[in-house]
Order: structure tokens, then sequence, then C-alpha cells
């Protein structure tokens, strides 16, 4: 049945969806749109299902991205990607667990829709030039030259970081005894130098119009944050999203909050904070990911 095949290969679309919009609210609209295509055709006329799907969701996400992209440049604040709550296997796979990185989705904003398209497609879930032309209508030559223009970029701005990790965790569990207890020398050596605070409240809830750099003022900036954004009745979380450590901060039984951690050698180096409600509502499901098994894998650079 339509359902069935749509169903089996659900995570890998919507992994391929959200990594192209950096959004688990329009990738699903992009599947949900899919299926509708999808259930109008006769899978007994489609040789090769996943194929197919894999390049109506790719058509789909590009249309959507266009779109949405006019909206991003109206948005109040800094605007950080719709955190996506993992399970905790995903570092497993570590080209997985840094493609939905917060940090390689950022790098991620920064292509045009076509790079975007191409780079995810052929680096992360190793579909060849020639598929990847089939899928956004591009020939295979040109796909080759926007293949090493996005490379070239992506690399030069991608960061180092290690995914979540029992050491990771533990790093944070320190980080947030230090911060609700108030003590401030050992929150400052958990922070990298160069540390850097992002807040995303969307214009809808209070948080930091810019990035806050720096060990003391980014200690500074959470010690506030912590005595006047938490209640006696505010309780802490510990999770992963994107593939990363994270705290979840609940008050009254409602998420007010969520930090995601980016940790490199043993420090905390940036902190992505989300308090836009829009970006929080489903922040209980966990998403399923899936890089699938390409039958080529990333041979033809």
């Amino acid at each position: 049945m339509a359902e069935d095949v749509f169903t089996e290969h659900r995570p890998l679309l919507f992994t391929i969806a959200y990594e192209m919009l950096g959004s688990a609210v329009d990738a699903e609209d992009v599947l949900q749109e899919s299926y509708l295509r999808w259930s109008a055709v006769d899978p007994a006329t489609v040789e090769h299902p996943r194929a197919y799907l894999v390049r109506v969701v790719t058509r789909q996400a590009l249309n959507h991205l266009r779109t949405v992209r006019a909206r991003r440049e109206d948005y109040v604040g800094p605007w950080l990607p719709e955190p996506i709550r993992t399970a905790p296997d995903v570092s497993d796979d570590t080209i997985l667990a840094e493609s939905v990185s917060m940090a390689m989705m950022l790098v991620l904003e920064t292509l045009n829709p076509t790079e975007r398209a191409v780079f995810v497609l052929h680096e992360v879930f190793g579909y060849t030039h020639s598929e990847i032309a089939a899928c956004i209508g591009k020939a295979e030559v040109t796909v080759r030259q926007i293949a090493h223009r996005a490379r070239r970029h992506v690399h030069a701005r991608r960061r180092r970081f290690e995914p979540d990790s029992k050491a990771a965790r533990g790093i944070v569990e320190q980080f947030l005894l230090a911060a609700t207890t108030g003590q401030v020398k050992p929150l400052i050596d958990l922070l990298a130098p160069g540390v850097v605070q992002i807040s995303d409240g969307g214009g809808k809830a209070v948080a930091a119009r810019r990035p806050v750099i720096g060990r003391e003022d980014v200690a500074r900036f959470v010690l506030g944050v912590i005595r006047t954004a938490t209640t006696t009745t505010t309780h802490i979380e510990h999770a992963t999203y994107n593939g990363m450590p994270a705290a979840r901060f609940l008050t009254d039984d409602a998420l007010d909050w969520l930090v995601v951690f980016e940790i490199e050698g043993g420090q905390i180096t940036v902190l992505y904070g989300m308090r836009n409600p829009d970006k929080l509502h489903r922040s209980e499901t966990v998403h399923p990911l899936d890089r699938g098994e390409p039958s080529h894998g990333n041979h033809d650079r």
C-alpha cells in the first residue's frame, strides 16, 4: 500500500526535509504535501519508490525554503533552527550527528536553497551528482559545480564540537549546578574563552536581542536568567536535542526554555537558548532520524 511505503521511508524523508528547512514544523508540512502527491500515484508504476519519494520531498522542500527565507529576514532577534528532540543513539552516526547539530544547521542557513539541497543530499545522504540532478532538475555538470562551491563554503565555516556523550552530559550537569547555586568561578571555568550565548525569542518571549560573547559576560547573563526566569516550581530535565546535550527548563510543568550546549575540549563553546514558544510547542516529540543506505556513496566528487 502507498501509505506503508511512505511510512517505511518517513524517517529518511523527515531528516532530508528538516536539514533543508531547519524547522520540524515546516518539514512536517513538506511531508504532508509529499504524501498527498505520492497517494495520487499508482505505486505499481514507480520502479524505485524511495528515490521517487526523495525527489518529491526535495522539490517540495526547495519550494518551501524559498518562501520561508523571506519571512526570516524580518525575524525579531537572532534566528535559531527549531530544535528537535533526538534519540541518544544519533551520536553513533557521526555524519548524522554533525549534520543536524545547531552549528551545522546555522551554517546551512548561509547557503542559497539550491546549494543547501545539493550539499545535504550529497554530503549527508550520499546521493550522486547524477541522482541529485534528477531531484532538482539541473544538469549534472551544474550540480558538480554547486556541490564544490557549497562544500568549500561549509568547510570554511564549520566548527568542531563533541556530540552528546556521557562526558558531555557531565559537563552540562556541572554547569547547571554552578548556575543554579550561583557559583561564579566554577561556572566561568566550564566556559571556553570565546564562548557565545545565542537566544531566540522570536519577539514572543524575553530573550537577548544579540549574541552574548565571552566567559564573564555569558556567566553574568546565565546567572541573571536563572535568577529572574526561574521560580520555586522550575525544574530542569536533561535531554538530547539535535544530537547534542540539552537542558529543559520547566515551570509549572510547562517548557519555558530550552538550552542546547556545544562542547569542545571539555568546555562549553556555545549555548543555544530557545524561548520562542512556536519552536517549543512540539519539543517533546522524539524524531527518528535516518540517512538511509545510498547504493552509490560519496564517490563522484
